[in-house]
């Protein structure tokens, strides 16, 4: 097998970016062999542009069934991913998942599941991996060379929305059709960031503020504390109410301080010795012999093209070649675990321990679902 056929179930936004992408030869690995979309109206614009090389659905289970494709990319609303993962799964159709993984946990923690006893490929669509800033962050961190981690803080409010862009469908920012709010539409990459970088922490406390700057009825302003096993503690803190906003993602180390803004200007402050050692000196006169030297490090970093499709080219080559994945689908687990804990934490006003109580959240999100404005 030379090529993988795909077919991309899902043709908002990011799912017809995709499937234009692969029809365009951005992935000399992957055919496009079928769409699926449940708006007629749509499909009918996509086949205009599409053309008819390939076949189009209505019904994305009927694409399954078709025999056509060897994987699927999934881009449809958050709450239809696990299933459509798992019937995939069920037929041994390979599955690349657009974020988030799904919108609750226990239903994610069964899509792994399936995943385990499929044998397929299951990939997540965290292309934000692929960046040069953050694969940088991530080595050093895990290498050691710098120590443990001390302190994290993320403060992501760069994602400024209006009140036309929440009030564009009838699903966006309510409990029933999207799930949540900025946490789960937003955050969902950097929250796998901050996992995959810094690891997952033990406790969250959290305020997730619903609607404070727009007329929704779930969070746009949120502020977290967490504490991680080693005791170290974090924060994030994100809105759609900032403008401008801010990105910038800050790790102290034992030995140094690691600051990323922007995704992509990356700087190391490092220290000539951990602060451990330097944090002891009880009387002045051994000052000279622990007075701090800080070396500031800019990194050259490369420039990056089509994220997505890096993550794309490289899920083929995971089915053709067995070479890794930018991010296995069972880790997407993780960063949907720190957004429900956010939830409950702000829910219950309590701190929350993880791994949460996956059928506490399960039952407050149903609260808040079935007194939605959203009916599908």
């Amino acid at each position: 097998m030379s090529k993988i056929k795909i077919g991309v179930i899902g043709l908002g936004f990011m799912g017809l970016s995709h499937a234009r992408n692969i029809a365009g030869g951005k992935c000399p690995e992957l055919e496009l062999t079928a769409v699926s979309e449940k708006f007629p109206a749509r499909l009918e614009q996509v086949k205009a542009e599409l053309g008819e090389n390939i076949r189009y659905f209505d019904d994305a289970e009927a694409l399954l069934d078709s025999k056509l494709c060897d994987a699927v990319l999934i881009a449809t609303p958050h709450y239809d991913h696990p299933g459509l993962a798992m019937a995939a799964f069920a037929r041994g159709i390979h599955v690349l998942c657009e974020k988030p993984a799904g919108v609750y946990t226990a239903h994610v923690r069964e899509m792994n599941e399936a995943a385990d006893k499929s044998g397929v490929v299951f990939g997540m669509m965290f292309q934000q991996r692929t960046l040069p800033a953050y694969k940088k962050m991530f080595e050093l961190v895990q290498s050691g060379t710098l120590g443990n981690i001390r302190r994290v803080s993320w403060i992501i409010t760069n994602w400024f929305r209006t009140q036309s862009y929440y009030d564009s469908g009838a699903w966006r920012a309510t409990w029933a059709g999207e799930g949540g709010g900025v946490l789960l539409n937003q955050c969902p990459h950097n929250l796998d960031l901050f996992q995959w970088i810094c690891g997952m922490p033990e406790k969250i406390r959290s305020h997730c503020h619903i609607g404070k700057w727009h007329d929704i009825e779930v969070e746009d302003d949120v502020t977290a504390y967490m504490e991680f096993p080693n005791g170290a503690t974090g924060t994030f803190i994100t809105s759609t109410g900032d403008l401008p906003g801010s990105n910038r993602f800050e790790i102290a180390l034992d030995k140094g301080k690691l600051v990323c803004e922007d995704g992509s200007n990356l700087t190391l402050w490092e220290l000539n010795k951990p602060i451990q050692v330097l944090s002891k000196a009880k009387k002045e006169s051994e000052a000279p012999e622990i007075k701090p030297e800080i070396t500031k490090v800019s990194f050259e970093l490369p420039k990056v093209a089509d994220t997505h499709m890096m993550v794309a080219n490289e899920f083929a080559g995971a089915i053709l070649r067995g070479t890794p994945l930018v991010a296995d689908g069972r880790e997407g687990i993780n960063s949907l675990t720190l957004s429900n804990a956010m939830y409950l934490s702000a829910w219950t006003e309590s701190e929350v321990k993880l791994p949460i109580d996956d059928k506490l959240f399960y039952d407050e999100l149903m609260k808040r679902v079935n007194s939605s404005k959203y009916k599908a």
